[in-house]
């Protein structure tokens, strides 16, 4: 029987997504994000705890995240979580903990201008100017983009 693992984590992109392929045809994209985490001292001051993990997506789910994850988009991630084990040149075993994801969330993205006010970047999850946010048109394109990547992905086994 297989134990629970699955992660809900929501954060920032930090740099812009890189995507694989291999020869077997399978694509890979990785997402870098940021999680901030805020909380009162034991002093009562504010502080702020940052922690940096890497998404990896497959198939078409990789191919939208390359698309719509530029640097600074918030994105929300359903997945489970990976441990890869290695040995370094002085032969000292090293791991590494990643998340794959299962379905990923764009969040709404705006930069700023040259005037200092925000605009809609464009993409899944973007505000239109005259709106707050996407149109139920964009919004089930969106949906259904994400499921039919997630039903490829849970029908392939991904394997390497």
């Amino acid at each position: 029987m297989n134990a629970l693992n699955q992660i809900i984590i929501e954060g920032n992109v930090v740099r812009q997504p890189e995507k694989k392929e291999f020869q077997n045809g399978i694509k890979v994209c990785t997402v870098p994000i940021a999680v901030n985490r805020y909380y009162k001292t034991q002093n009562g001051q504010s502080a702020e705890e940052v922690s940096f993990f890497d998404i990896s997506t497959f198939g078409q789910l990789a191919d939208a995240c390359e698309k719509w994850c530029p640097k600074g988009r918030g994105i929300r991630v359903v997945g489970r979580l990976k441990q890869d084990s290695w040995k370094n040149e002085e032969g000292k075993t090293r791991s590494k903990i990643s998340i794959i994801a299962e379905h990923v969330e764009f969040k709404p993205f705006f930069k700023k201008n040259d005037s200092g006010s925000e605009e809609s970047a464009g993409g899944p999850g973007s505000a239109d100017r005259e709106k707050a946010s996407p149109s139920k048109k964009q919004k089930l394109a969106m949906l259904a983009e994400a499921a039919e990547a997630a039903q490829h992905e849970s029908e392939d086994e991904i394997e390497f």
